[in-house]
């Protein structure tokens, strides 16, 4: 998969996605799959913003049905049965424990009853929830122990849900497919104007931010999958005054030392704060609040840190949680399609929408708005729909929901794992490789050495899949590289001398000089503002 620059200048597509997150990627390999020819123009790198910057879950969304959301709950958990099948080495299920502190019968019989009407949407996909008692609620997450802001400890429900392994490679994996349908894709390529005649859409006008030029992409319909820019990229591209305008929520996740194989989840006042285990580690989140500024400025202040510090504090004190137990930090945007009911951001549903732009003149524009990771691929199915029916095509059925994305494509993944192991024995990297790359990666060891196959840090990532990605992923800069198609910077800094020599494996593939290795290597501390 390379960018398909000279395509994308010169083709005329059906469709034109603009955006490259999870609902982009999803779009893309619906379309692809269907016999649309399809275009699709990321402005930095696929999955690079709010769809990197997420709890990393594949999840019903349990606190919706305190807002009797039946419906967007069962939809969230028939995708999360579909991301487990079609990504199994990307999600993966997840036990929580959720504690009760001196709650009252009652309490714990309503959160009984929303449990097993959860169990009942879900339809039988994972175990179903049960009742732990104190002794061996403590036993699976000592962390627990001692008495919380609200009460004595009395024990915890056990429920599942899912979790991510890596989510930006499965909106990768989903344009490796889309790409292998005829799908032309570029990153770093932003779209600057829309090319309209007489109400109707002809293209866009886009810029390349890695060599400046510009150049018209033509297509009969557009798709705007910006996520929280959606309605802001729609003014300013159209000069039209955007009529669905989205609210902006602000999340954060601090990473510490494990606490728990288990994830927490755990009642805050009329919220809920969560410590979900992940590759070693816990994300604690989330904070949900108001923003309102330029969403590429969205950062974690020292004021979120407090914030969200300062609640597992109070809720969960024998985690002996303190600034100095933060090892890495976030922040995403939730872009949120208001209701014109809820108060505050936690309240506004997460519920998608699909706009047709026609009425406002502007014939074959879409927006996807709202909706989140768990169900970016409903969501495109129905975009996909959209687009058919508005360019008068038939088109083959959808099957984005039952054929597996390509590293997705095994029976078991432990057997799938022995497999490799009796061909390339005593490597420890290979399970964290097949996690990533899952029946993808026999294509990355093709000729490795078995010093290509030594992990870089604790993410397990090799230089064999620094290969890889430059000659197949569509790796441009430094960031896209330790970021996303790798997870060695996601755990915080890495070492100078890892990317050094990161930066030297790129440059000599993309035929970096000294001075542009440098600079890649410096523009990757603001991700790392030192912890207050």
């Amino acid at each position: 998969m390379q960018r398909a620059l000279s395509r994308l200048s010169s083709e005329t597509f059906d469709c034109l996605i603009v955006g490259g997150g999870a609902t982009g990627c999803f779009i893309a390999r619906d379309a692809a799959r269907r016999g649309l020819s399809v275009a699709l123009v990321e402005t930095n790198d696929f999955a690079s913003a709010t769809s990197a910057h997420s709890s990393r879950l594949a999840h019903g969304g349990l606190r919706y049905l305190r807002n009797l959301e039946i419906g967007l709950v069962r939809e969230s958990l028939s995708e999360r049965g579909t991301l487990l099948k079609i990504a199994p080495h990307l999600v993966r299920p997840l036990p929580f424990l959720l504690p009760l502190y001196g709650t009252p019968l009652t309490e714990r019989l309503k959160l009984a009853a929303g449990l097993t009407l959860y169990d009942l949407l879900a339809g039988g996909q994972l175990p179903r929830h049960r009742w732990i008692g104190r002794a061996e609620a403590l036993a699976r997450a000592p962390v627990l122990e001692g008495d919380g802001a609200t009460g004595k400890f009395r024990g915890a429900f056990e429920y599942h849900d899912a979790q991510m392994y890596a989510p930006e490679r499965i909106a990768l994996e989903n344009l490796i497919d889309a790409d292998a349908h005829g799908a032309a894709l570029a990153n770093h390529l932003s779209c600057e104007t829309l090319l309209m005649r007489d109400g109707r859409i002809e293209g866009a006008s886009v810029r390349d931010a890695l060599s400046g030029e510009t150049f018209d992409i033509r297509a009969r319909s557009l798709v705007v999958a910006a996520g929280p820019w959606a309605d802001l990229f729609l003014e300013k591209a159209s000069g039209k005054k955007a009529e669905h305008r989205l609210i902006r929520s602000k999340g954060i996740h601090l990473m510490v030392p494990k606490l728990s194989e288990a994830a927490l989840a755990i009642e805050a006042g009329n919220g809920h704060l969560f410590a979900l285990p992940w590759r070693g580690h816990t994300l604690l989140a989330t904070t949900d609040t108001p923003f309102s500024g330029d969403p590429s400025t969205v950062a974690v202040q020292d004021s979120d840190i407090a914030l969200l510090l300062g609640a597992f504090q109070k809720y969960l004190p024998a985690a002996g949680l303190t600034e100095g137990s933060i090892q890495a930090f976030y922040a995403g945007l939730r872009p949120l399609v208001a209701d014109g009911k809820s108060g505050g951001t936690y309240n506004v549903s997460r519920r998608a929408e699909l706009v047709d732009h026609a009425e406002e003149g502007l014939d074959g524009v879409f927006s996807a708005l709202g909706g989140k990771w768990t169900t970016s691929r409903a969501l495109a199915q129905s975009v996909t729909d959209a687009l058919a029916a508005k360019l008068e095509k038939k088109t083959e059925r959808c099957t984005t929901a039952s054929v597996p994305l390509p590293g997705g494509r095994f029976d078991d993944f432990e057997q799938m794992l022995r497999g490799f192991n009796k061909t390339w024995p005593g490597i420890a990297a290979l399970r964290p490789m097949a996690h990533m790359l899952g029946r993808r990666l026999p294509e990355a060891l093709k000729g490795a050495r078995l010093t290509d196959l030594m992990p870089f840090n604790e993410s397990g990532d090799t230089p064999a899949q620094i290969a890889f990605a430059l000659k197949e992923e569509m790796a441009l800069t430094l960031e896209d590289m330790v970021m996303r198609r790798t997870g060695i910077g996601l755990f915080g800094p890495p070492a100078p001398s890892v990317l050094a020599r990161v930066a030297g494996l790129m440059g000599d593939h993309l035929g970096w000089d000294e001075a542009r290795k440098m600079r890649e290597i410096e523009s990757l501390a603001p991700l790392y503002r030192s912890v207050p």
